[in-house]
């Protein structure tokens, strides 16, 4: 808990979370903004995300029942590979489009028959790009039972996910994030509240 605590602080410090009027890729707009992609650039903050998924993942499934590490870029890229590098396990990754040329594969990687692949990104808000990570990896003969955010956004990703066989798990959600910030003063309530009616609605 004290690292959950210190990460949502360390993140709205540095301006990864940010409070306001945004619009999303969706179109859809938002009351806040979290673009996780900065977080490489402080590496003590980064290492320790790291080890704390890592930790997680150990605790919750186990490192034997699961062969490969999967992602879907860009986001969940640099964490899912620093994390096969650490389990020393093979990495694949889905492209959101095919290439126009050489191979044209939406599945980068060896994906054998009946691999086990844990997926990892960053963060999840309908979880649309992890479910069609999971379906082409799926195609390609891949089992997943499992995927990895830092960050649930609460607006959909874990319904969508179990209707696929797979099960969400995050370091943080939103509404976490906002009472850790809330109870040390850093944002207001009419803050809190904009993030607890976004959820909810």
């Amino acid at each position: 808990m004290e690292f959950v605590k210190e990460f949502a602080t360390f993140l709205y410090q540095n301006g990864i979370i940010k409070f306001g009027e945004f619009k999303l890729a969706s179109g859809k707009s938002s009351s806040y903004y979290v673009d996780l992609r900065l977080v490489p650039s402080y590496p003590h903050q980064f290492r320790r995300m790291i080890k704390h998924l890592q930790n997680m993942i150990s605790e919750q499934i186990g490192f034997d029942n699961f062969d490969t590490v999967g992602s879907v870029p860009t986001g969940g890229l640099v964490i899912a590979s620093s994390l096969a590098y650490e389990l020393v396990k093979p990495i694949v990754y889905v492209r959101s489009q095919a290439k126009d040329y050489g191979t044209s594969k939406l599945v980068e990687g060896v994906v054998k028959l009946d691999d086990r692949i844990i997926l990892i990104d960053d963060v999840a808000t309908t979880g649309g790009s992890v479910i069609n990570g999971i379906k082409e990896l799926k195609k390609a003969g891949a089992k997943i039972s499992d995927a990895y955010v830092i960050i649930n956004r609460l607006e959909g990703a874990e319904k969508n996910l179990a209707e696929e066989g797979v099960v969400l798990h995050q370091i943080l959600d939103i509404m976490q994030i906002a009472k850790i910030l809330h109870a040390e003063k850093l944002i207001d309530d009419l803050i809190l509240n904009k993030v607890k009616f976004q959820v909810q609605s």
